[in-house]
């Protein structure tokens, strides 16, 4: 076929195909007349470029699938040079991803530093602003969350053997939590002065209050270790740098968990739900005794006062008399 049947066939322009051509990707013959003369497998050559191009591969980075094509596979990764370049390309789409979220994080501390520069620095005012931090609606003011059963078959289960990192720069592993009771709040996610939160958030069940729920834990993080909690660990699906924040600007004398690829959640089924085009955990609380669910605090209702409610539950059932 010729150059204009080719690119009507294949759905891209001319030029499309001089650049496919001096590329060497789509390789026509010439006639006697000088006229290009493309074979009929280029159609599905063409086709692979823009596919592959619409997923974020360069031009070049296509050429293991073209050249699978012309060896007559049916598919352009059925060849081992195509299962590595898709390897290759999610590497590096990974680590671009963490570089966006470093810079992403470096410049919201730049403009929180910046808002703060313009507020005063006084201990009373920190005090303060502290108060409003930890705040929250009343509870008749709240949706609360139903129960969907999502926790109901968690009690028993082993946490998995997953690793995590921790706020305090280390990398928490769950099957080696230690002995005696540990203390293992979800939640959903926390605001951060000068960043919006989702549309809609106050009017999801269960999702706001998550700042509060943290000062309870913190208000109360003694009382829960004499209590026979060894452990107090928060967890959600937000980066290190938003976590890290949150420890500094409410003083939290516990560490916090970062598990943004939801491994937690794949591995024992825990509950999650979208906002703002994100995927976020539930508000779920877990009591874990030698690596074993012991018991399962869900749905969580009121977030400023579910601190209170695992310290009543730890003295009801103390671990001294177990």
């Amino acid at each position: 076929m010729r150059v204009g049947e080719l690119a009507r066939r294949a759905g891209v322009t001319v030029r499309a195909l001089r650049y496919y051509e001096k590329a060497g990707l789509v390789v026509p013959t010439r006639l006697p007349n000088g006229y290009r003369e493309y074979g009929p497998g280029a159609v599905r050559q063409v086709q692979q470029i823009r596919e592959l191009m619409g997923l974020g591969l360069s031009v070049e980075e296509t050429r293991p699938f073209v050249e699978c094509l012309a060896s007559g596979q049916g598919s352009g990764d059925e060849c081992p040079a195509s299962m590595a370049a898709y390897r290759q390309a999610i590497d590096e789409f990974s680590e671009r991803i963490t570089r966006l979220v470093r810079w992403r994080g470096a410049l919201v501390a730049h403009l929180e530093a910046a808002a703060r520069r313009a507020m005063p620095t006084a201990a009373a005012v920190d005090g303060a602003y502290d108060a409003v931090a930890c705040a929250v609606e009343p509870e008749t003011h709240l949706t609360p969350p139903g129960d969907d059963g999502a926790a109901r078959r968690l009690v028993g289960l082993r946490l998995p053997a997953v690793t995590l990192p921790a706020t305090d720069g280390s990398r928490v592993e769950l099957v080696a939590l230690g002995a005696g009771r540990t203390v293992l709040y979800v939640y959903p996610l926390t605001g951060r002065p000068g960043v919006d939160l989702p549309d809609g958030w106050d009017t999801i069940p269960g999702a706001r209050g998550c700042t509060a729920e943290a000062c309870g834990f913190r208000d109360h993080h003694e009382e829960l270790r004499e209590a026979g909690a060894a452990h107090v660990y928060g967890l959600s699906s937000q980066s290190g740098d938003y976590q890290q924040e949150l420890v500094d600007r409410l003083r939290l004398p516990f560490t916090m968990l970062a598990d943004p690829g939801f491994v937690v959640r794949d591995a024992l089924g825990l509950p999650t739900f979208d906002a703002g085009g994100m995927t976020l955990y539930r508000r779920i609380t877990m009591i874990v005794t030698d690596g074993l669910i012991e018991h399962v605090f869900y749905p969580v209702f009121p977030p400023d006062q579910h601190a209170g409610q695992v310290l009543d539950w730890l003295h009801a059932h103390p671990w001294s008399q177990r």
